[in-house]
């Protein structure tokens, strides 16, 4: 591919992913491992109207995603007390190690949500004020009028028209190539260093201009305000103040390159340059600091969206702040965007939740309004689709799979009955813009 032709099409490409429906071909049919618990059912909220947890239907969504060309995922469902784990497909292409639904998972961008908690947190205390301008806090990260003119909430909403720094950090795939995810596979990047990069960049428009435009960069700089107004690396502030506060056991921003606990390899194809796909499951994840770091398990993610929209993590008030939602720009559409989550508007009701994508895995999870209805799930696959002569992913039976997935997961109804009545129909990984920027 021409050098001109790939820009145009990574750039796209980008705008449309790294959480867009992810993998690429071919693994060995499996049986879907599916575990279950159960217990005294809650009412389910009004937002689920399905009746109950359809297990088989759940555990064969799941195999037919791994039939289509997944090479492995795996999911949680909660009904009220009711609980549903399932997994298909491999963990480990050249091994054959099957994927478990207990595994731990790099989430990407639904690390913005527990960073958004955190910095909400300290609103409630009074040392931060979502109106007020970075510069209050920061004044030598985002200096001269934009810091004076981008709020803590323009930050958190993506309203800031910060650019984001991906691209920059990843040059490679601006120039024709890929090379830059191997180059930079152990490299450490300061969260200040990522910032500048994105700064750098030509803005997306006017500070708190609407539609916003996705862009991690915002939230490395709302990790840089939690160390300024608590004195604590904030990786260490979210570990005590949101994680062990929702009782995660299994989730943390790693120490090492290396994903802590059992975990699948983490395949990238980016649509098709990446051929075979390759396992980045060890990386260095500093790139996406306090926007896209940590790890966890569709168990904890679940638990924790449920305390989330329960009050358990944040007040009533900032819970309400968390959701006045923006248009925002993300992967070639707009989505109401709050603080941290977003809205996702299905034929059963308003479903919030975040999805995330890094090279090799994705991850959605929605929730219903209460919290008595949850679904995330993750694959080891990303980019599967091939492009279009525009740059365009073709659709394939993959994207089909996992919708009847997320249908039956949180409508309790098939997609082919649902999707119809959508408008637009929900697309997972929506939001998680990791790569290059349109």
């Amino acid at each position: 591919m021409a050098s001109h032709q790939w820009r145009q099409t990574a750039a796209k490409a980008g705008a449309i992913a790294t959480g867009t429906l992810l993998a690429v071909a071919l693994a060995a049919p499996g049986q879907a491992a599916a575990h279950q618990r159960t217990g005294t059912p809650e009412p389910s909220s009004s937002a689920t109207p399905g009746s109950g947890l359809d297990r088989q239907a759940l555990r064969r969504s799941l195999d037919a995603a791994h039939e289509a060309g997944m090479y492995g995922i795996y999911s949680e469902v909660r009904d009220g007390r009711q609980t549903w784990q399932g997994a298909s497909g491999v963990a480990d292409v050249d091994t054959r190690r099957p994927v478990r639904p207990d595994m731990v998972h790099r989430i990407g961008s639904i690390t913005k949500t527990f960073t958004a908690v955190a910095v909400l947190q300290q609103v409630a205390r009074g040392t931060v004020d979502l109106d007020a301008p970075i510069a209050r806090y920061l004044p030598e990260l985002v200096p001269d009028e934009r810091g004076q003119q981008i709020t803590v909430r323009m930050l958190l909403n993506h309203t800031s028209h910060i650019a984001d720094y991906v691209g920059p950090a990843f040059p490679s795939l601006l120039e024709g190539t890929t090379s830059s995810l191997d180059e930079h596979r152990f490299r450490t990047i300061a969260p200040e260093e990522l910032v500048r990069l994105g700064l750098a960049a030509t803005p997306t428009g006017q500070p708190g201009a609407t539609p916003g435009m996705y862009s991690n960069t915002n939230y490395v700089v709302a990790g840089l305000l939690l160390e300024k107004v608590t004195g604590v690396d904030a990786e260490e502030y979210i570990t005590r103040n949101v994680i062990r506060k929702a009782g995660l056991r299994h989730t943390s921003f790693p120490r090492t390159a290396r994903i802590p606990g059992p975990h699948s390899k983490a395949y990238e194809s980016w649509y098709g340059f990446i051929d075979p796909p390759r396992d980045y499951s060890v990386y260095n994840m500093s790139w996406a600091s306090t926007a896209g770091a940590m790890v966890s398990t569709m168990s904890d993610l679940n638990q924790f969206y449920r305390a989330l929209l329960r009050g358990e993590l944040i007040g009533a008030a900032q819970l309400a702040e968390m959701q006045k939602t923006v248009l925002v720009w993300l992967g070639g559409g707009q989505a109401n965007y709050g603080l941290g989550i977003y809205s996702a508007d299905l034929p059963c009701g308003r479903f919030w939740g975040h999805d995330g994508g890094v090279f090799g895995m994705g991850t959605q999870s929605l929730a219903s309004a209460d919290g008595s209805r949850l679904l995330s799930f993750g694959m080891n696959l990303m980019k599967y689709q091939r492009l279009d002569e525009s740059g365009q992913p073709v659709p394939n039976d993959i994207d089909q799979a996992i919708l009847e997935h997320l249908f039956l997961a949180v409508c309790g109804q098939s997609a082919g009955a649902t999707a119809k009545s959508a408008q637009p129909p929900f697309v997972p990984f929506a939001a998680d813009r990791m790569l290059v920027k349109r």
